[in-house]
C-alpha cells in the first residue's frame, strides 16, 4: 500500500543510496516495478533532498542505468566524480506522469486521490484526509480532526480499504494514536499511600508504647 506524491503528478520511483565507484555512480533503491522503462537515458527526474542543501529544488538527467551484481546504478549528467556523487545520497527520485494515468501497482494511489477522503473507524468518521506525507520508511495519511491533526502510517495493517468511489479510507490505528490513553495509575487513590503511612505510624507508636512498658 502506497501514495504516490503528485506536486505536478508525479511518482516516485527510486532513492540514491550510495556512491559507486570514482566516476560518479550511484547505487539505486528502485520504488518501481519498471525500472527499464522508468530509468532510460535523458529520463529526468525531480530529487526532494532538505531545504538548504545545494540540489534542493533541481532536477537530474540519468546517463546510463547498469546493473552490478541485481544491484541498479545510475550515472547522472553532471555527476562525475565520487565526491558529487555522495552530495546526493539519499535524495529521492521523482518523475512527471500522466495525471489520466492510474497507477498501474495494487493498492497504490496518487495523492490527489486520497486528499479530502473522509476517514472512518468503526464505520464513524473521525476526521478528513488533508495530505500524503512521503518519507523514507513509509507514506503517511494527515488526517485533520476536530482535536487536531493525526498522522497515520499508511499500511495495510492500520488502512485495510481505500475506496475512491465512495470517497472513503478505513482506519483501525493502536490504541492512543486518535486519543490519550488513560494513566494506569490514574484510578489510584492519591490520599491512600497518606493513609497508610499514618496506620503505619500508629502501629509503630503502640509498639513502642509497649516496649516502654515491659521496660519500666
Amino acid at each position: 500500500m502506497s501514495a504516490k506524491k503528485e506536486p505536478r503528478t508525479q511518482l516516485r520511483v527510486g532513492r540514491l543510496m550510495k556512491a559507486h565507484g570514482l566516476k560518479g555512480g550511484i547505487k539505486l533503491e528502485l520504488y518501481t516495478d519498471e525500472p527499464n522503462e522508468r530509468f532510460v537515458p535523458g529520463a529526468v527526474f525531480s530529487l526532494q533532498v532538505p531545504s538548504g542543501t545545494q540540489w534542493h529544488g533541481k532536477s537530474i538527467e540519468l546517463t546510463e542505468l547498469r546493473w552490478y551484481n541485481s544491484h541498479a546504478v545510475g550515472f547522472f549528467k553532471g555527476v562525475t566524480d565520487r565526491t558529487e556523487a555522495e552530495s546526493l545520497i539519499k535524495a529521492i527520485l521523482w518523475i512527471d506522469q500522466d495525471p489520466a494515468q492510474l497507477p498501474s501497482e495494487d493498492d497504490a494511489w496518487y495523492d490527489h486521490q486520497l486528499v479530502g477522503l473522509v476517514a472512518l473507524r468503526d464505520g464513524v468518521n473521525v476526521g478528513v484526509v488533508s495530505r500524503v506525507d512521503h518519507l523514507p520508511a513509509q507514506d503517511l495519511l494527515a488526517i485533520e480532526t476536530d482535536s487536531g491533526e493525526v498522522l497515520v502510517p499508511f499500511v495495510k495493517a492500520i488502512v485495510p480499504a481505500v475506496d475512491i468511489a465512495a470517497g472513503t479510507v478505513t482506519i483501525t490505528p493502536p490504541n492512543g494514536l486518535f486519543e490519550e490513553l488513560p494513566d494506569e495509575d490514574s484510578d489510584a487513590d492519591p490520599a491512600e499511600p497518606a493513609a497508610t503511612a499514618t496506620a503505619a505510624a500508629d502501629d509503630d507508636s503502640d509498639d513502642s508504647d509497649a516496649d516502654r512498658d515491659r521496660i519500666a
